[in-house]
């Protein structure tokens, strides 16, 4: 336990002395839902080997968290796990009920008596962490920094050795489905978090066309939400 918090305090002072002595910050802070989200896409979309987490299933158990959003960020983590080819996730003792009821995500998981703070690692070259620790949904920092990332893996690592196996059987992905092509650069600019007069200049097309894409895709995906519209299509892994 105390090599797993020496590793944790490197990687608080990693970052802390990116910021401090670095020419530029150790990472970029991302605030706002539709920001957040489209992050979290991002990092779904862009994992190829290995997917690093902390996290605490139940921590937004009482916050103002809106549903969607809540659905989103957990359709893009299960996204991710099925890309990658390793995937550990070290979670709190207290959410072993939460996991037991089916809502984890793929790959290897293990109990920590406490985890030091949320954490989502990317194949080694990528980090969010949420600005207060603890809630994405509150903003997060965004790091690629290599010194710092490598700091995070570092804890993660060391964690991991002290955590106790978790055997976890998720159910079978569902069936995939085609997204019809008309469709892929307004899901791409619906997650990117684009407004729409924006994304309707950057593809070339009328706002009302636009819209009635958007409204296609909505269709499409059996939601009249945009952040439900999100988490369904990383369930379909279209994202």
């Amino acid at each position: 336990m105390a090599e797993s918090a020496g590793s944790v305090m490197l990687a608080r002072s990693a970052m802390n002395r990116a910021a401090a002595e670095g020419q530029r910050p150790a990472g970029r802070p991302v605030r706002g839902a539709r920001r957040i989200s489209a992050a979290l896409a991002g990092l779904a979309a862009s994992t190829r080997h290995e997917l690093l987490t902390f996290d605490d299933p139940v921590a937004s158990a009482g916050c103002a968290i809106p549903g969607p959003f809540l659905e989103l960020a957990g359709a893009c983590m299960r996204a991710a796990a099925e890309r990658a080819d390793e995937v550990r996730r070290i979670v709190p003792r207290h959410a072993l009920p939460r996991l037991e009821s089916g809502l984890g995500v793929p790959g290897r998981a293990r109990l920590a008596d406490a985890i030091p703070f949320k954490m989502i690692v990317v194949d080694r070259t990528v980090a969010a962490v949420p600005l207060d620790l603890e809630l994405l949904y509150n903003g997060l920092l965004l790091i690629r920094d290599p010194v710092v990332v490598q700091a995070l893996v570092r804890a993660h690592h060391a964690c991991w050795a002290a955590a106790e196996e978790l055997t976890y059987v998720p159910p079978p992905p569902p069936p995939p489905r085609d997204l019809a092509p008309q469709l892929r650069p307004v899901l791409d600019a619906l997650l990117s978090g684009l407004t729409d007069e924006t994304a309707a200049a950057r593809l070339g097309m009328s706002a009302r066309t636009y819209s009635r894409r958007v409204g296609e895709l909505m269709a499409a995906l059996g939601t009249t939400s945009r952040f439900r519209a999100g988490a369904e299509a990383a369930r379909r892994g279209w994202v």
